[in-house]
């Protein structure tokens, strides 16, 4: 099950109190104070990883609690300081303040872990409140609570390329096609209900790319119509987007009129989304027919057109070409790169 948004409280571990001790023994039957510090509560700690992408794990579980430092011994003796609680989420997990709703942290690079509550620091033993006048303190600090806190985590996928159409584009059939991912295709709209992620191969030396597939937007998605309002948030860190348009024989939309609705519906969404380097993707091209639409789409929109079809695989090698072209070009803005 694809989760992408997950409100959870945690809890850090709280500190062990010190000890009130005095030493006792065959030579020192007074001897002085003795008694140790506690140790310090757990963290609770985040870590990016590429072992899990979505937060369907964390759910189901009231608080994430780190455990409590272990109190002062005799002896002079710490008490144990406790272990960190690590909680993995996938890379470009964004933490969010339940309830201001502001940034908190961007884990958008794997593996770098992120404190997010500090457990608390263990108290004193009776040893450090000895003085010339009290030689003898029965006084101890107890350990400090932990921090809690209450945080919404928001998934945002880390990927090259995104994929934008209208339902039933061949958005699936391409990721596919391109890569080892097994999307649901079927001849009818919206078989894609989450984003997909698929690693593409670039032409030449192997080296890679990764491409992102959303749900289909309909008119209206900016303002919560369909499915792709919900996973726009998964292609704003994509360096490229590919647009893709049916210029098949039973489209939903005329060509020009499809460019158009998607167009406006991320302009809607993000004016910066709208502005990302883009390519426009004729797909579904697989006779003269479509080869005319496709040309006629390039014409109206004034800007050059990629015709393929993922079934003949006629324009995929010039497509995966152009693609890398233009991410060569293009700066890596997130550290997950």
């Amino acid at each position: 099950m694809f989760v992408d948004e997950l409100e959870i409280q945690v809890r850090a571990g709280k500190g062990g109190n010190g000890c009130i001790c005095f030493l006792r023994d065959a030579k020192a039957m007074k001897g002085g104070p003795n008694g140790g510090d506690g140790g310090d509560g757990g963290d609770v700690v985040l870590m990016p990883t590429t072992h899990c992408n979505t937060l369907y794990h964390l759910t189901g579980r009231g608080l994430f609690g780190a455990p409590n430092g272990g109190d002062g011994l005799p002896q002079n003796c710490g008490g144990k300081d406790a272990e960190d609680l690590v909680i993995e989420v996938p890379v470009g997990t964004v933490v969010l303040d339940a309830e201001r709703g502001n940034v908190l942290q961007d884990l958008d690079v794997a593996d770098r872990p992120w404190v997010l509550a500090r457990g608390g620091y263990g108290g004193r033993g009776n040893t450090h409140f000895a003085h010339s006048t009290n030689r003898t303190p029965r006084k101890a600090e107890s350990g400090r609570p932990g921090e809690e806190r209450r945080v919404l985590l928001s998934l945002k996928l880390i990927a090259d390329v995104g994929f934008v159409g209208l339902p039933n584009a061949g958005k699936s059939t391409l990721l596919a096609t391109l890569t080892k991912a097994r999307p649901k295709i079927a001849g009818y709209p919206f078989t894609t209900l989450e984003p997909m992620l698929g690693i593409a191969t670039g032409p030449g030396d192997g080296t890679t790319f990764v491409l992102a597939d959303i749900p289909g937007l309909i008119e209206g998605a900016s303002a919560g119509k369909g499915l792709g309002d919900k996973f726009l948030k998964h292609i704003e860190r994509t360096r490229l987007l590919l647009h893709l348009v049916d210029c098949g024989d039973l489209p939903l939309a005329p060509a020009e009129q499809a460019w158009r609705t998607i167009r406006q519906e991320l302009e809607h969404y993000s004016p910066e989304l709208a502005d990302r380097p883009t390519l426009v993707v004729a797909t579904k091209v697989e006779d003269e027919a479509g080869r005319s639409r496709a040309k006629a789409l390039a014409t109206a929109i004034g800007q050059p057109v990629l015709a393929i079809s993922s079934a003949t695989g006629a324009g995929l090698r010039e497509l995966v070409a152009a693609i890398w072209s233009m991410l060569s070009a293009l700066p890596r803005p997130f550290g997950g790169g």
